[in-house]
């Protein structure tokens, strides 16, 4: 499963923008296979033209050219982080950016390196004044202040993507109850009805042996025996009814609750 299986890719996008204003910081999400989850937010022209690296969240800084890695790294003077977006224990991802100043730039070392990469030493110092400088401590401070929301965001959309699909589940096993006890309602309401009639055949079959003396004894017997046999049916059957009712009131009300969700 990867991040835009279950998150709305925008939410992710409205938090970093909204960081990205306030603390001054570049960002960008990226997902487990270095693909780009956001548009990237607050990056300068200096860090766009005048540095390189991959989408995973390793750098190479264009003055000595050596990978940075782990949470905080060098580029070209400026500060990047990535802090990793992890859920149930899996990394998913990771927020990357940064590019910025950790301390005022020494502009004629910059016009020195601008020149040993053969670019125009003012377009590169123009550039980099547009880059916003911040103290060391803010910006991890910062770069943990994201990790920590974007974390408890996609965390949230995660159990929230996965309790739908068990509640989906659930609220199709309560349709089917319904339509099950519907089923025995109907057959309750058949068999009532059948013990109603084998009540008034007994009657009438009692009556007739009545009628016929002696000879009707054994047959009263067995018409009486139906009888009781009909009232015990009855009973049964109104008991089922009254249970099926409570059973039936229970998962309306379960019902009621899904569709109003």
């Amino acid at each position: 499963m990867e991040l835009k299986d279950f998150m709305d890719l925008s939410k992710l996008q409205e938090i970093q923008d909204h960081f990205s204003d306030s603390t001054g910081l570049a960002a960008i999400a990226v997902g487990i296979h270095g693909e780009y989850l956001t548009e990237g937010s607050n990056f300068t022209d200096f860090c766009m033209k005048y540095t390189r690296g991959s989408s995973e969240g390793n750098r190479r800084c264009v003055k000595c050219d050596n990978e940075c890695t782990g949470t905080y790294f060098c580029h070209a003077g400026l500060m990047d982080f990535s802090v990793d977006i992890v859920v149930d224990g899996k990394k998913m991802g990771a927020i990357i950016g940064g590019q910025v100043l950790p301390n005022p730039p020494d502009e004629d070392a910059f016009r020195e390196t601008a020149r040993e990469l053969g670019i125009d030493p003012e377009q590169y110092i123009q550039a980099l004044r547009e880059v916003p400088i911040s103290t060391e401590a803010r910006i991890r401070a910062s770069a943990n202040l994201l990790g920590i929301i974007v974390n408890q965001l996609v965390n949230l959309e995660y159990f929230k993507y996965n309790n739908t699909s068990r509640l989906d589940v659930l609220k199709q096993e309560i349709q089917h109850s319904t339509q099950t006890i519907q089923t025995i309602n109907s057959n309750t309401s058949h068999l009532k009805a059948i013990a109603s009639k084998q009540k008034m055949l007994s009657l009438n079959a009692s009556i007739e042996a009545a009628r016929s003396g002696e000879a009707g004894v054994g047959f009263a017997v067995v018409a009486k025996s139906m009888q009781d046999l009909s009232s015990q049916s009855a009973v049964i059957y109104n008991d089922i009814e009254k249970s099926v009712a409570e059973i039936t009131n229970t998962t309306s009300v379960l019902a009621s609750l899904f569709e109003q969700s």
